[in-house]
């Protein structure tokens, strides 16, 4: 039995701690905002956010910081990405020389477009950083379905230490020493199942969904290599795995907001249906900021920011992607 921490009572935080301690170990989970851990305290429920998912009484939930952090093996930080930093700080003086933080947020900052463990690194330096990504929503790992993830990690021996926490009948856990390769999976794909919402918004078909989860990841994978990613770790579970189910499930917040938009709904007033943070919206501008830095053409990530943020229609937008210069999916030999 391992004591575990998790920073972050949202849906996936929530649904970790339950993983965790029905994998035998002692679990904390902690939120910032007292009225949260109050609600869940009464009730054993986050009824907005994991509804009919019930938390064990042997879970503490607690607003108290130090005694989140204070004498635990592990940490997992499970708080929307554009809080990562203002998390991390706080917790700075509270992480104990070579504290295992295991990140499984998944974002990019926009102002300087650094990944979330990157963030992590720089604000708890004595930290042993390490993420998790995956096909994984937390209504379905909350209800204990089967889903497989992979855990990134600097050495083997930490990796494998995640692994064996975290494995279960209803949780595979593969290795991988590609951390970044797996947070940009993470990260980018909220981006292409805004796309592929939009797209369901406008009554188009799984021909198209198809289409945009085969280029988005295309998009995706260029990327990736350019900024020193392995290739099959964007056609993996962290990568291709997690775009589909984003893409696709009625869970995916990323997908509902972008079939509202389809709908005629503004970024804003989308957001404000969903009510929870849709990471692919703060995900947007970093990721076609990336794609200039490193000069790699995606075109989907490209009309996505249009929409969002420059009052394109969607419609306008899927005319554009159809109707671009004539490419090839394979090179020809010369």
């Amino acid at each position: 039995m391992a004591k575990v921490s998790v920073a972050g009572a949202g849906s996936w935080g929530t649904a970790l701690a339950i993983l965790l301690h029905n994998n035998g170990h002692e679990v904390i989970l902690w939120s910032v905002i007292r009225e949260e851990v109050e609600m869940l305290n009464e009730k054993r429920e986050h009824e907005s956010k994991l509804p009919g998912v019930k938390i064990p009484e042997e879970i503490v939930i607690t607003d108290d910081l130090e005694k989140t952090l204070t004498d635990r093996d592990l940490v997992v930080l499970a708080v929307p990405s554009p809080f990562t930093r203002s998390t991390s700080r706080s917790m700075k003086e509270l992480v104990k020389e070579g504290q295992i933080i295991v990140n499984v947020a998944k974002g990019i900052e926009e102002n300087t477009l650094m990944t979330l463990s990157d963030i992590i690194e720089e604000e708890i330096p004595q930290a042993n950083v390490a993420v998790l990504s995956g096909p994984s929503h937390a209504e379905e790992v909350g209800r204990g379905l089967p889903t497989t993830c992979v855990v990134g990690a600097k050495t083997r021996e930490t990796a494998e230490y995640i692994q064996g926490l975290f494995m279960c009948p209803v949780f595979r856990v593969y290795t991988s020493p590609d951390i970044l390769g797996i947070e940009l999976g993470g990260a980018l794909k909220n981006v292409i199942a805004l796309a592929a919402g939009t797209a369901d918004g406008l009554g188009c078909g799984d021909n198209t969904k198809a289409a945009l989860i085969t280029r988005g990841i295309a998009e995706i994978k260029r990327l990736g290599v350019a900024m020193g990613a392995h290739p099959e770790t964007l056609t993996g579970l962290s990568g291709i795995g997690d775009l589909i189910v984003t893409c696709a499930s009625q869970h995916s917040r990323n997908r509902k907001a972008g079939y509202l938009i389809g709908k005629g709904y503004t970024m804003q007033q989308a957001m404000d249906e969903v009510q929870m943070v849709v990471e692919g919206v703060y995900s947007a501008k970093a990721a076609l900021a990336l794609s200039r830095k490193y000069q790699v053409e995606m075109p989907i990530v490209e009309e996505v920011n249009k929409v969002l943020f420059e009052e394109k229609s969607p419609e306008e937008a899927l005319t554009e992607l159809m109707m671009r210069v004539r490419k090839e999916e394979t090179l020809w030999e010369s």
